[in-house]
């Protein structure tokens, strides 16, 4: 067995996670994507795939627990994360990840294609302009904004009983939030130092 699959098989299962072998197929395809892409376009500062399991791939697959089924978004996704694990770990889940970046998105949409995850909606956009014909059940981000920014920005894109699921870092107990009910969730990720939080937020 590979050392990245071993890091991914493990560090799922000390979160008690199972994958079943088309989901770690996946997973690591769409890594190793992102490894290629990265020499070109400069999607992410980590450049090591064992690293890249860890902070990229564990990371993004400890909210899962937390995620329900309805119509999620990921904003300022970036390269996919977390959206495009989720996309791959729930195939019934409706995901859009959004980007401004416009080569972010044209990786998004080739990890689509290859990977055949017919669940995903890849949208080069900025969040203030974009206007979906459906609102959003979840909206998620992992490095966007501070909290009260990302609230500001994507409010009319949450559904009436919708709720965030911001990922953050300690820091997140500095950032002013008020007006809105929220749970902060300390999440454990194998192999990742920092301390990893994800609130969970649902407006007033």
């Amino acid at each position: 067995m590979s050392e990245l699959r071993q890091t991914l098989l493990s560090g799922s299962e000390q979160m008690d996670l199972s994958l079943k072998d088309q989901q770690t197929e996946q997973l690591l395809s769409y890594l190793e994507l992102m490894t290629k892409w990265n020499k070109t376009y400069n999607l992410s500062a980590i450049r090591d795939p064992q690293l890249g399991v860890k902070k990229h791939l564990l990371d993004s697959l400890s909210i899962l627990p937390y995620v329900n089924d309805d119509s999620l978004l990921d904003v300022g996704a970036g390269a996919g994360l977390p959206g495009i694990v989720l996309a791959i770990m729930k195939p019934v889940l409706a995901v859009s990840v959004l980007d401004s970046v416009g080569k972010k998105c044209r990786f998004m949409q080739f990890v689509k294609t290859q990977l055949q995850l017919d669940n995903l909606s890849v949208i080069n956009e900025r969040v203030e302009d974009f206007k979906p014909k459906a609102c959003f059940g979840q909206i998620t981000s992992r490095a966007f904004a501070e909290a009260d920014k990302t609230l500001k920005l994507t409010k009319h894109l949450l559904c009436n009983n919708g709720r965030y699921l911001l990922m953050k870092g300690d820091h997140f107990s500095q950032e002013d939030i008020q007006g809105v009910s929220m749970t902060p969730y300390k999440i454990n990720v194998p192999g990742v130092s920092d301390d990893r939080f994800l609130l969970e937020i649902q407006l007033g």
